[in-house]
């Protein structure tokens, strides 16, 4: 469909670290984003930041958008950040490291929540997976940040004090040094510090408030334009002290659109969107569906005839074939996918009595357009 943005099999986000350690002259990495060669390097992942946004408001953002000189990157399937995050720390598409969604189908049978590293069962219970179903297990393979470590790249990672040991940390960012910092001063410093290292040495940082703002109030309201542009404040300043032969790579896991609650669908009142499903998945924009035995064509026919032409719902077997996932899919990692998905193009289908926050957002993001696709590679060397 005309709408979709197909992740392609280059310039995506996870070629991002590979990229990088390549520039650092880290033996086993090929740069295939034209990072300049450099002693030390940074990559600062700004949560929501899509392309299309920073170019609407460049007025609010001057100093990223004074770097936005080249093409945006295709950030994955989905669109959201456990999936993005793990894709940019491991290098790989969520066909291959598994975290293939905001929740999805985990082996005991309930949905799990990656950024928390719970499940939630089809009764709607919830239990912790730390220990059943270690980030180790579930999202096997090394990261580019453990790969560095070994190569002696000296490797640290900068994100809210609280990310710090959690399922998602464990399985997209395990490697090197951790750094928890509370607000954007300390973030900044500490990326300047691991910047002024004598290098080799590589640095990721992470900065979520402008996705929760747009979330809240929505993509380009008033809020959202002033988190933008005290986003940008911290960029000028990092490049006013860039040391020299360092790079600063500024990058997003998605972007975002606005989305009214009124006229989001909602599955919880709408039964032909529950019936002949074990479990609903994913998120507003991008719904895993995991029927009952016997139940997929049924499921298939009501969501398309409930969406129309909001969307498109599509099998497991296609999305794949399409390379939604990547060019690679284990085995491991399909049975993850909803046996069908939906995708939307307009609005949003909530669920309002079992995600009764995620319904009343404004803001949201999952599925393939453009406008959640597209995310800057900005680069800046001191």
């Amino acid at each position: 469909m005309d709408w979709m943005v197909t992740p392609a099999a280059d310039r995506a986000l996870s070629d991002v670290l590979p990229s990088a350690l390549a520039a650092l002259g880290t033996a086993g990495f090929t740069d295939v984003l034209g990072i300049p060669r450099c002693r030390s390097a940074a990559v600062l992942l700004v949560d929501g930041l899509g392309w299309s946004l920073l170019r609407e408001h460049a007025a609010d953002a001057p100093a990223l958008n004074s770097l936005a000189t080249g093409e945006p990157l295709v950030a994955g399937f989905p669109t959201t950040t456990a999936t993005s995050i793990t894709s940019l720390g491991t290098g790989r598409r969520a066909g291959e490291h598994g975290i293939v969604g905001y929740t999805f189908a985990e082996p005991s049978g309930g949905l799990l929540h990656p950024l928390a590293w719970v499940s939630r069962g089809a009764d709607g219970r919830r239990r912790g997976l730390l220990d059943e179903w270690p980030p180790e297990v579930a999202q096997p393979t090394p990261t580019a940040l453990e790969r560095a470590a070994e190569a002696g790249v000296a490797v640290r990672s900068v994100a809210p004090a609280e990310f710090g040991g959690t399922g998602l940390t464990r399985a997209a960012l395990r490697g090197g040094e951790f750094r928890g910092v509370h607000a954007l001063g300390d973030l900044g410093a500490e990326l300047l510090a691991a910047l002024a290292e004598p290098g080799p040495a590589l640095c990721y940082g992470y900065h979520g408030h402008l996705d929760l703002v747009g979330h809240v109030h929505g993509p380009g309201s008033l809020p959202w334009r002033i988190q933008l542009a005290q986003v940008d404040r911290l960029v000028d300043s990092l490049l006013q002290r860039l040391p020299a032969e360092s790079v600063l790579l500024v990058v997003a896991d998605h972007g975002m659109v606005a989305v009214d609650p009124a006229d989001a669908v909602d599955a919880d009142s709408e039964p032909a969107l529950r019936a002949g499903l074990r479990l609903i998945g994913g998120e507003p924009r991008a719904r895993h569906l995991y029927p009952l035995p016997g139940a997929r064509d049924d499921v298939l026919h009501a969501w398309r005839d409930v969406l129309g032409e909001r969307g498109a719902v599509v099998t497991r077997e296609q999305a794949v074939d399409d390379g939604w996932f990547g060019p690679v899919v284990t085995d491991e990692v399909r049975s993850r996918i909803g046996e069908a998905i939906a995708v939307l193009r307009d609005g949003a289908v909530v669920r309002s009595a079992a995600e009764p926050g995620e319904s009343a957002l404004r803001g949201h993001h999952g599925s393939l357009t453009a406008a959640e696709q597209h995310v800057p590679l900005l680069i800046a060397r001191g």
